[in-house]
């Protein structure tokens, strides 16, 4: 039964990668997610129900439109592969026993938002409002929910206080400079403080500085391979949320490791 719940998963995963990849095209753009339906570029055709299954059809169609043989980038079979990778990861990792599956949706969600964010930070380095915003909504819908699941509201309480001291730290950090980050990475920060705060205090700290160490060797290692200069603008919201994504798995283990060491 774990299984096919595993299974059901990863589905779901690839559906929701399918829907992502017309949010990180369009949302961008000032285009509406829900109309017109998703055509060719090229041709200009309606893609068909039976050519829009979740990488299965890009598969049949060996990676080309039905009509006019146009080639369809094989960045959309991969997003929907690793979004149903990631959900199956996020159901390993929370599991389905009470109450610890209280969470589940709520790290669902912030995967899923982490996918399109990523990719449209690299894409166009904007994190957009129409998907940070309300996503503050979302996650204090599903996170309450997995507190109430819990019964440790100490929990949400926490994670307010890292929404709030993750924004104002970002916010400080790009007051004192701008040219180093944009207020999309304050907004995003305040975010990943609910996820993280929520999960606990070591979460948060590590999540946090991950984020500038992931960064920083990225950047270091482009330099050095000379594939970017040091005025070169670097996307840091993937590394936000990989860094939240360590503190979210790891984190606790880290922090507690630290103090073991320096106590």
């Amino acid at each position: 039964m774990t299984v096919v719940l595993y299974a059901l998963v990863g589905l779901l995963g690839l559906a929701v990668g399918s829907f992502l990849n017309v949010v990180i095209w369009r949302v961008p753009r000032g285009e509406s997610i829900s109309h017109p339906p998703s055509a060719c570029p090229r041709c200009g055709h309606a893609i068909r129900a039976r050519d829009n299954v979740p990488l299965v059809s890009w598969l049949v169609l060996r990676g080309r439109c039905r009509d006019c043989a146009a080639p369809i980038s094989a960045r959309y079979p991969l997003v929907e592969l690793a979004t149903g990778v990631l959900f199956v990861a996020v159901a390993l990792g929370v599991g389905f026993d009470a109450p610890e599956v209280w969470a589940l949706p709520a790290f669902l969600y912030l995967t899923a938002v982490s996918v399109a964010l990523a990719l449209i930070d690299i894409d166009t380095k904007t994190l957009p409002n129409r998907i940070v915003l309300p996503s503050y909504v979302v996650a204090i819908v599903l996170l309450a929910l997995a507190t109430w699941g819990t019964g440790d509201w100490g929990d949400l309480v926490r994670a307010g206080i890292g929404c709030v001291v993750l924004w104002t730290f970002y916010f400080v950090v790009v007051f004192a400079y701008p040219k180093g980050m944009g207020f999309g990475d304050v907004k995003l920060a305040g975010l990943l403080g609910l996820y993280l705060g929520w999960v606990g205090w070591g979460a948060l700290a590590v999540g946090s500085f991950a984020a500038f160490v992931l960064g920083g060797v990225f950047s270091v290692g482009l330099l050095m391979l000379r594939r970017a200069g040091r005025k070169t603008g670097i996307p840091f919201g993937p590394w936000m949320l990989l860094g939240a994504a360590v503190g979210i798995v790891w984190g606790e283990q880290i922090f507690q490791a630290y103090l073991d060491l320096m106590l």
